[in-house]
């Protein structure tokens, strides 16, 4: 598997990389699932696919990554008076990472 996933951090451009991951996305949920089993959730581009992800996340904040999984969430209908419109289509990722490891928002904004 490390061949593979080298081979694959290696094919992609950095640039890319650094693009594939837009924003933690913290809340109740995901702050019980960071703390009990190691999973943390991130709003990722909508053309980004598992291996993409995991190497993203490897290479900005340089932890093991063990498993991906990816979830398309469809927009929703609003509506403001008599204007109706709908939200943009989203997609979610959760990783887990190995045991031991973790991820330091905090620490990465201020560096």
């Amino acid at each position: 598997m490390t061949a593979v996933s080298t081979t694959i951090s290696t094919k992609i451009a950095k640039e890319k990389l650094y693009s594939v991951l837009l924003a933690p996305l913290v809340t109740e949920k995901t702050s019980l699932a960071m703390q009990n089993s190691n999973h943390y959730t991130f709003s990722v581009r909508r053309d980004a696919t598992k291996p993409v992800v995991k190497a993203a996340v490897e290479l900005l904040f340089g932890v093991k990554v063990t498993e991906v999984q990816v979830v398309n969430t469809p927009g929703k209908s609003r509506r403001f008076g008599k204007i109706q419109g709908r939200t943009s289509d989203s997609k979610k990722a959760y990783v887990r990472l190995a045991a031991g490891q973790s991820i330091d928002y905090e620490a990465k904004l201020k560096a």
